[in-house]
């Protein structure tokens, strides 16, 4: 346990962190599986709406370093290719 004020701050700080990082976390999954859920129905606006949406949380979570950039990009990317294969 700390015995400087400074680190029981520390270790106060990193857990509301974690926890404001995990819903975050928990948000993506979730509008990912959003996606995957309308390229299986094969519905192209469902999957493009959802597609917008998950790429501005992911690009959110990327800019507050919740994710890596290149995760994030790695990501939409994906995906794009997946809905633009459903719209063709």
């Amino acid at each position: 346990m700390a015995n400087i004020r400074s680190a029981e701050k520390d270790i106060r700080k990193t857990t509301v962190r974690t926890a404001h990082n995990q819903t975050v976390k928990s948000r993506i999954r979730t509008l990912r599986k959003k996606v995957v859920a309308a390229i299986e129905k094969k519905d192209a606006a469902a999957a493009a709406a959802s597609l917008s949406e998950f790429a501005s949380a992911a690009d959110k979570a990327a800019k507050t370093n919740v994710l890596k950039k290149n995760t994030s990009s790695r990501l939409k990317s994906r995906l794009a290719v997946k809905v633009s294969a459903l719209t063709k």
